[in-house]
């Protein structure tokens, strides 16, 4: 019994003593966090009536989010009674240690500030980078998330893509769009431009600057091949794409013109 309660005045000590340290600290850290949000959800409203770039605006948001929470962290610490200087000096011994470990990652961070430099795509371009096509649905600190055209998600490392080769579809606002059609060698070669350049030009998606053409591009083993490009911009690119194929065959067989089988070109190089 002696020995409980030595243990339970001891108890009692520690409460007097870091009670009221830790009840305070526990205060300024739910006020802190209270006063974060209100100051990021200030910030983003601020940033959204001056304009900013949505992927500049959510990166800036994170980092100073993070900043904030740090800053508490410490206030919340040093309340409790550790010494912040000996507290920094571990950090600091820490974060060597963590950025040795993570270099990768670091090198992603740093990829992510040059994107935001210079900029070589926003939220909502359509890219082509690693290897991945698809649309950008958002820059992270580290990862640039793309939504392919199969509505997969593709999380792109920054360091990679700052370092790698990058096409942006919709940095110039249109995209020419090459397809091949083919009629036959007795065929009338101007009558057939007419009807595929009307194609173009009644497709509402097609744009008229710069104008599409059609030009004989090969004389193939059974047919006479036209380049076909229409521009268009880039989110009406697939719908332009196969109108265009769908809408030359129409019309085509409207107009007599005949377009060569595959079995055709097996017989001929038979012959």
């Amino acid at each position: 019994m002696e020995k409980a309660q030595e243990w339970f005045d001891y108890g009692i000590e520690l409460a007097k003593e870091f009670g009221p340290k830790l009840i305070t600290a526990l205060i300024i850290y739910i006020v802190g966090m209270w006063i974060v949000k209100k100051i990021i959800g200030g910030t983003r409203k601020v940033m959204s009536k001056s304009k900013y770039d949505e992927s500049l605006q959510n990166f800036l948001l994170n980092l100073f989010s993070w900043a904030l929470k740090i800053f508490l962290i410490i206030i919340v610490i040093s309340r409790l009674g550790v010494d912040v200087t000996t507290f920094a000096a571990v950090i600091a011994a820490a974060g060597l240690a963590v950025g040795l470990a993570l270099q990768g990652s670091l090198s992603n961070f740093a990829g992510g500030v040059l994107i935001m430099i210079f900029k070589p795509y926003k939220i909502g371009d359509l890219i082509e980078a690693q290897g991945v096509l698809g649309n950008v649905k958002g820059i992270e600190i580290f990862t640039t998330k793309l939504v392919t055209p199969q509505n997969k998600l593709a999380i792109i490392p920054n360091g990679a893509m700052a370092n790698g080769n990058i096409i942006n579809y919709t940095a110039e606002g249109k995209m020419r769009v090459d397809t091949v059609i083919g009629v036959g060698y007795d065929e009338d070669i101007k009558k057939t431009k007419e009807v595929l350049l009307n194609v173009l030009t009644s497709n509402e998606k097609v744009l008229k600057d710069p104008p599409p053409s059609v030009n004989v591009m090969e004389l193939g083993d059974s047919s006479v091949n036209f380049a076909v490009r229409p521009f268009c911009k880039p989110e009406d690119y697939w719908d332009v794409y196969f109108a265009t194929h769908e809408n030359s065959k129409l019309a085509l067989d409207e107009a007599g013109i005949e377009i060569p089988y595959p079995h055709q070109v097996e017989i001929r190089k038979e012959a």
